[in-house]
């Protein structure tokens, strides 16, 4: 289909048109991009016309925004084995209504994503879809992290990269085998820094708060121990390696120095641990469990800085649908995890778009994340085509009604939040949200 939105404010940082009131035209095909200050004169099948806020009458020539299509790096759609917390179609729904064109997809699945015939697998149920789906092979046979698994047979037949989410890997000899197999064929891994040992048995972030609610803590050490270990056996195989889900100042602060080093290391961390900090927690409220957990309001501040000046490479929503049997239950037993992809923009456009710049998360949320897991730009004249179309200025309402995941475990429905998602243009589709 052809397609012309009109009047728009183009977000992307390098491009000659950044941050310019534009006209973008799109070809039948899907693979031509004219891009001018000037109004088109082609006649498209599809107008989108930016001097009118979605679904109101108010005018205004910055309504609407155009920006690379979002990429997600870490979410978890639960299919197969878990179909009643989330499937692919439900959770691709749920990425094309939050901006994303693209989602690396997390392996914790049962079976576990650790074969070529996973990776197929899940290629084949997101075929079709608006959203590209890039799966994540896992690093170890069946996650259970006592062997590797076949990570170059996974990359041949789609793996993006490989990580063993939820459950990262402990065995440090393991972890260094991984990284040399993975640097052999310029593989990426991803980790989420958590030491099992030291964070067994906790539920929130060990402090002052967690001794007020009589509730077991996970220290600080269980993530920067992990990042150490991480960044000593980075430093001995020169490999790539991706940390998701940093929570912590001394984190934040340990990958700084990495990089400065000039290790080949990147990160990114997650919308509620940018939005929320184990205060929320005081109510007790299940749905404020995840991993990593919450941290300190001081901890939120350093990835706040952190993301502003470029150490925090991306976000990723590490959406982790749960049903309501997992979530309402004690919050000892409760499942991890929220169900945050549709928001995530939302949530995190409202928590720092007085310290943020609009350009630095669009970075992080688009251009970053493609370029540490070697996608293409996702604006080229002749190529794949990929566009998140959203208005900063306007505000969402996020009732139960309209979430199109299968899982409700979001601590933000019924409220409203800033910035409002229109739509993507992706695969030479174009979704409008209504």
């Amino acid at each position: 289909m052809s397609v012309l939105i009109q009047h728009a404010k183009f977000i992307y940082p390098g491009s000659d048109f950044h941050e310019m009131i534009v006209d973008i035209g799109i070809s039948d095909n899907g693979h031509t991009i004219n891009i001018s200050n000037a109004d088109l004169k082609e006649h498209p099948a599809i107008i989108v016309d930016g001097k009118k806020v979605w679904h109101t009458e108010e005018t205004t020539e910055e309504a609407l925004c155009v920006a690379p299509g979002f990429v997600d790096v870490f979410a978890d759609y639960r299919e197969p084995g878990f179909e009643q917390k989330e499937t692919i179609a439900s959770g691709l729904r749920a990425a094309a209504a939050g901006g994303f064109t693209d989602v690396l997809l997390a392996p914790n699945t049962k079976p576990a994503i650790a074969t070529q015939s996973g990776v197929q697998y899940v290629l084949q149920r997101a075929s079709g879809s608006v959203v590209r789906l890039h799966p994540l092979g896992a690093i170890t046979q069946d996650i259970e992290g006592k062997s590797l698994a076949e990570m170059l047979d996974m990359r041949t037949h789609g793996a993006i990269g490989f990580t063993d989410g939820w459950h990262p890997v402990q065995n440090t000899n393991l972890m260094l085998k991984a990284m040399e197999y993975a640097k052999s064929f310029d593989g990426v891994l991803l980790q989420i820094p958590l030491d099992a040992s030291l964070a067994a048995g906790g539920l929130m972030h060990e402090g002052v708060l967690s001794t007020r609610l009589g509730m077991a803590g996970i220290p600080v050490l269980a993530e920067t121990i992990m990042i150490h270990r991480d960044l000593e056996l980075l430093r001995y195989t020169n490999s790539k390696l991706h940390i998701t889900g940093v929570s912590t100042a001394e984190g934040v602060n340990m990958i700084r120095a990495a990089k400065a080093e000039g290790l080949n290391v990147t990160c990114s961390a997650t919308p509620y641990h940018l939005a929320l900090s184990d205060e929320a927690l005081s109510s007790y409220d299940s749905v404020y469990k995840v991993s990593p957990v919450l941290r300190s309001e001081n901890d939120r501040q350093a990835l706040i800085a952190a993301l502003s000046d470029g150490t925090i490479d991306c976000i990723a929503s590490h959406h982790r649908p749960q049903d309501w049997d997992s979530k309402a239950k004690e919050f000892e037993y409760a499942g991890e995890g929220m169900n945050l992809q549709e928001l995530a923009f939302n949530v995190v456009w409202q928590a720092l778009r007085e310290k943020v710049s609009l350009e630095r998360l669009v970075d992080a949320f688009s251009i970053q994340p493609r370029k540490i897991f070697g996608l293409q730009p996702a604006v080229q004249n002749e190529g794949m085509i990929s566009l998140t179309i959203f208005s900063p200025g306007s505000e969402t309402d996020f009732h139960e009604a309209n979430i199109k995941s299968l899982s409700r475990n979001n601590p933000f429905i019924g409220g409203k939040l800033s910035g409002k998602i229109l739509g993507i243009f992706s695969r030479n589709q174009l979704h409008l949200n209504r």
